[in-house]
């Protein structure tokens, strides 16, 4: 791996993340090795139709860092999983907007037809709405092997739209109660950034569940997952191997233990992979072209590693916990 990963956070002490083996104090970097590739995640292009305060991926109407991904390279890695009898059990896609990709419902359709689960992210608004009809032919096919997790930030409007920008919460559920009146398995994002306690926030979107009429358990961390923030300009501690035992937290339980992403750069003739899904963009973090090339032991050397997996405790897995 390149030395040094590349990301703007000018609270962070500059010798911070710059040695992928040495943290700033001289002491031996975390690292997490590939122990089973349960989970392969695509990440289908960085454009949304909505622009996010706080976004990790600075996902937005003009971002183009990462081209669209086809469905031949989509059917491609697929097409590895099975010649090298990888034990991948599920397919995810995330985005930016997933269904801004007008091939995603196809490469749905390919991942659930290959006998893998499939997990979609995504908003719920316009671009999902547009399709309907597609999706609801793939359900009637598939059936429970779906799932849509949808990012509902608030369970009020007020906070949801404070994220999201002005008018955002009315087609959000919209998709919502139509994913959930045709049947649709669907599960929420939620996000822990209004200084609430956990049990206030369950609570709270509880009650949305319940006069939506959506068939969320609140109380599942599994169907409602709440992410810790990724906050750049915060200073964040470096991972060492002494970590592990002082924290109480296993390698095997982070993502990147079990998940591999594929992106695709703009301008790049080929697809990525990378560690997980917090890493779209930093190359330091590329593991190659294919599957088999890049199943690398991988150095905790980024803020994102230490703040969202680590210490956070959190997962973009299907399950919502670490993996």
């Amino acid at each position: 791996m390149p030395k040094g990963s590349t990301f703007p956070n000018k609270s962070l002490d500059p010798r911070k993340f710059q040695d992928p083996n040495i943290t700033a104090e001289g002491v031996q970097r975390a690292v997490v090795a590939l122990t089973r590739l349960r989970t392969l995640w695509f990440n289908t292009g960085s454009l949304c139709n909505i622009t996010c305060q706080n976004c990790y991926m600075d996902s937005s109407p003009t971002n183009d860092r990462l081209a669209y991904m086809t469905m031949a390279e989509v059917r491609g890695f697929l097409d590895e999983i099975k010649s090298e009898r990888l034990p991948v059990e599920e397919i995810a896609f995330t985005g930016g907007e997933p269904f801004m990709n007008r091939e995603l419902p196809d490469m749905i359709e390919l991942a659930l037809s290959s006998g893998y689960r499939v997990l979609v992210l995504t908003n719920a608004m316009k671009p999902l709405l547009n399709k309907r009809t597609r999706l609801l032919e793939i359900l009637n096919r598939h059936g429970q092997a779906l799932t849509l997790r949808v990012s509902v930030d608030h369970f009020t409007k007020a906070k949801h739209e404070a994220v999201r920008g002005a008018d955002t919460w009315a087609t959000m559920i919209k998709g919502l109660r139509w994913l959930a009146e045709c049947g649709f398995k669907i599960t929420i994002a939620g996000r822990t950034c209004w200084d609430e306690s956990d049990a206030d926030a369950r609570r709270g979107y509880g009650g949305l569940f319940k006069a939506a009429a959506i068939p969320v358990d609140a109380d599942d961390p599994a169907a409602l997952v709440l992410f810790p923030e990724m906050d750049a300009a915060a200073d964040v501690p470096e991972i060492t191997t002494h970590c592990w035992d002082i924290l109480g937290v296993a390698p095997e339980s982070m993502m990147c233990a079990t998940s591999r992403m594929i992106v695709k750069h703009r301008g790049q003739d080929r697809a990525s992979v990378v560690p997980c899904t917090l890493l779209p963009y930093d190359t330091a973090f590329e593991l190659g072209h294919d599957l088999t090339q890049a199943a690398k032991t991988v150095q905790l050397n980024h803020p994102h590693c230490a703040k969202f997996c680590v210490l956070g405790g959190a997962s973009c897995s299907p399950e919502g916990s670490p993996e």
